[in-house]
């Protein structure tokens, strides 16, 4: 069987945190939580909220239904501009 929801979830930001270069205390300011509680999620040791999904994917600029999808189509749908090593981190080196 493949996997649940929650497991693809946990491998979808995962994989996005990969892409952008954030950190769990980035995603934790972001989703106003602590770095533990992100941590936590991630583990499975408590679940992802759909408000987390929500505000993931707006900080994410993909669809929630992009991130439901699973990590490979979360990463095509990642805006190029929010990939590590793109356009911020040019900007920042000028």
């Amino acid at each position: 069987m493949g996997l649940s929801l929650e497991e693809s979830l946990r491998l979808t930001v995962a994989a996005l945190m990969q892409a952008t270069g954030d950190s769990q205390r980035v995603l934790a300011a972001v989703l106003g939580l602590t770095q533990t509680q992100v941590s936590r999620r991630q583990t499975g040791a408590t679940s992802w909220t759909l408000r987390d999904v929500d505000v993931l994917a707006e900080y994410y600029e993909i669809a929630a239904l992009d991130l439901l999808a699973g990590p490979t189509r979360a990463c095509e749908t990642l805006p190029a501009a929010r990939r590590r090593g793109t356009n911020s981190e040019k900007s920042m080196a000028r």
